[in-house]
């Protein structure tokens, strides 16, 4: 689906991190947790490809959709400069997104940086829903922590980890995991590779079903191009998958972690 949506609220939130809220109707019905859309950044074909940014929050009622990025270069560079008022040119909603769980299982949730983005809109569905949820959420400093105070206000338990003591636990995240895992049924997550990568060790070693979120360059965001292909296993054997349309949610007994 392509559509223009109207911009209603873009601002910094922190560092180089940045929250924009438009209007969308028929993307807000259509959303699920850890979809993304694909994003035109510019006016003009400068940059030519558009941007894959994970849905935040949709909210069906309002139909309103909210997108929180990290500005890591000319694209996002200049989607940071679009004001409340503007048009926002985006497709989606694109990809396969987190399966929810039964209603009555206890779930982790692990995020780190700006890998919270996708993860907030399956921690309201988990919520609503009537799930145990433990949140989970690391970063370099205590300035890229995101959306904890939103987390919070869901009634959610958040337990923080910082690389340099400046919040929470001194130390990784996936630190604060192993005895929580023997109390869990399911783990979603999110963030930079290694981080995933431990939390899949750490589900395989006390076999929990988890689902992580992958994250590659993009070019069409509609699996023509094959620019996000990744490294599956499917019987033992490494197959490549598009992490557009395939994913970007996989199962982390799938993912070929040492790709």
């Amino acid at each position: 689906m392509l559509l223009n949506g109207k911009l209603i609220t873009h601002k910094n939130i922190a560092g180089d991190y940045y929250l924009m809220e438009f209007k969308s109707h028929e993307l807000a019905e259509a959303a699920g947790p850890g979809q993304f859309v694909h994003v035109k950044c510019g006016s003009t074909n400068d940059p030519l490809l558009r941007r894959p940014i994970s849905i935040h929050k949709a909210d069906k009622d309002k139909g309103i959709i909210a997108l929180l990025y990290r500005v890591a270069g000319k694209g996002t560079r200049l989607l940071s400069l679009m004001e409340p008022g503007d048009l926002l040119d985006v497709m989606g909603p694109l990809g396969n997104g987190f399966q929810l769980p039964k209603p009555s299982e206890k779930v982790a949730v692990v995020a780190g940086g700006i890998g919270v983005a996708p993860l907030f809109f399956l921690v309201q569905l988990l919520v609503n829903a009537g799930n145990d949820v433990q949140m989970y959420i690391g970063a370099r400093t205590s300035q890229d922590l995101l959306a904890v105070k939103d987390i919070k206000k869901l009634g959610v338990d958040v337990k923080l980890a910082t690389d340099d003591g400046s919040a929470g636990y001194h130390g990784l995240v996936t630190d604060l995991l192993p005895e929580k895992l023997q109390k869990v049924d399911r783990i979603y997550t999110c963030g930079p590779f290694p981080m995933m990568k431990s939390v899949a060790y750490l589900a395989n070693k006390y076999n929990v079903p988890a689902q992580v979120s992958l994250e590659e360059k993009m070019g069409c965001g509609v699996g023509a191009c094959l620019a996000c292909s990744c490294k599956i296993k499917i019987n033992g054997e490494s197959v490549y998958k598009r992490v557009c349309t395939e994913g970007p949610v996989f199962n982390a007994g799938e993912v070929d972690w040492e790709c």
